[in-house]
Parts: structure tokens; C-alpha cells; sequence
């Protein structure tokens, strides 16, 4: 399921509707997910998807990433303002949000910094010379499995954020998110298979592939 309508996003119970309220949502996308026998919550799902970092993409999309965090490096762009802390959307977390939440605020997750991250609501926050952002994940269960959702807000930092957006929405839109979102499907309907334990995997197949050779 590719990107949907914020009226379906709006109408889910989550808290990001009131703590980001003055923040322009950008856009959100959903995939559809089967029921699985084990119940694993949002929280649990990210915990074990986060070893594969963008590994678990097309080589396309990994690609365009790796040449954005290349020109990221050499233009300096992903350096942190200096108003970083005071400008945190973690500045508005309540005692409930924190009492509530699995991992501590500003927690570092890739390029970007952990807000909270509930069962099955996730907040990510990324600041830098271009974007003040936020990344928002949630699990829904439906009558027939779950719905994964996947919302960007964002919030202008320079005259330079709105023609930056302009510039890397077609490759978010029609490759990154995408990918993205297949990769979620994948990981979700392989329990068993993610992280170290698919590295175990591969690794087990490589060494019998070498014997079989060798024999």
C-alpha cells in the first residue's frame, strides 16, 4: 500500500496528533501486514528490524542513501544547530510520555534521535542544516492483520528546507519509501530472521554452499 491520506492517518488514537500538532505534516504511507502468531508489538518489531539497517533495502535505494549521506559528509549538512536541545520536540514530552516510553529521549537511532517510542507508536526526530524533522511509526490492528504506518513531518529551519524537500521528494516518493516498505513486510512475515539472527543465517548458508563445493 503506497502513500495514503492524512483523513485515515488523523482518525488512529496516537499521541502525535496532539504533541506535533503545529507541525506541517509532509506525508504518510502504509503497508498492510499479515496477522502473526506471536503478537509482537511496534516496539518489539523495531527493536529486532534495527540490526538490518538499510541492508534490508534494493540496492537502488541503498545507493541513493549512501550518495546522500556522502554529499551529507562533504557539504556538512548533517551537523546538529546549536539550538538543537532547546529546539527538541523532546522539550514538550509530559512526565506520563516519559513514564510510558521504552527508550529515553534523544536516544541516537541511526541519523536520527528517539522522542518516545510506545507498544506501537515510535517518534523519531532528526535535526541538521536543512530540516528540522520527525518520523512517525504505528502499528494498527485491523479484522484481518495490521497496518503499519509510516508519517514525516516537517518543520522549516532555513529559507534552504522547502527547496531541499523539493528536491529529494521525487526519490523518497517513488524509491526510498517504497523499498522501504516492502523491507518492513519482509522482516514482519520472517520473525525469526531478522538481525543477528539472519546474519547467523546467512553465514550457515554460506559454509554449507563452501562444503558442498568441496565435497
Amino acid at each position: 500500500m503506497p502513500q495514503i491520506s492524512p483523513t485515515e492517518f488523523y482518525a488512529l488514537p496516537l499521541r502525535v496528533h496532539t504533541f506535533l500538532a503545529d507541525v506541517p505534516l509532509h506525508d504518510v504511507w502504509a503497508v498492510d501486514l499479515p496477522t502473526r502468531p506471536d503478537g509482537v508489538t511496534l516496539s518489539e518489531f523495531l527493536r529486532r528490524a534495527s540490526h538490518d539497517g538499510i541492508d534490508r533495502l534494493p540496492p537502488v535505494a541503498r545507493a541513493l542513501i549512501r550518495l546522500r549521506l556522502f554529499l551529507g559528509r562533504i557539504f556538512r549538512l548533517e551537523a546538529e544547530p546549536k539550538d538543537a536541545l532547546a529546539a527538541s520536540f523532546g522539550s514538550r514530552l509530559t512526565p506520563e510520555d516519559r513514564a510510558r516510553s521504552f527508550v529515553v529521549c534523544g536516544t541516537p537511532e541511526g541519523l536520527f534521535r528517539v522522542v518516545y517510542r510506545f507498544e506501537n507508536e515510535q517518534l523519531l526526530e532528526i535535526q541538521n542544516r536543512t530540516v528540522h524533522a520527525a518520523a512517525l511509526s504505528a502499528l494498527a490492528e485491523r479484522a484481518d492483520g495490521y497496518r503499519f504506518y509510516f508519517a514525516v513531518y516537517v518543520r522549516q529551519r532555513t529559507w534552504i528546507t522547502p527547496f531541499y524537500m523539493a528536491l529529494i521528494d521525487p526519490f523518497r516518493k517513488w524509491i526510498i519509501y517504497p523499498a522501504m516498505l516492502k523491507a518492513i513486510r519482509a522482516t514482519w512475515v520472517a520473525p525469526g530472521r531478522t538481525g543477528p539472527e539472519r546474519l547467523e543465517a546467512r553465514h550457515a548458508a554460506r559454509t554449507n554452499g563452501a562444503a558442498k563445493i568441496k565435497s
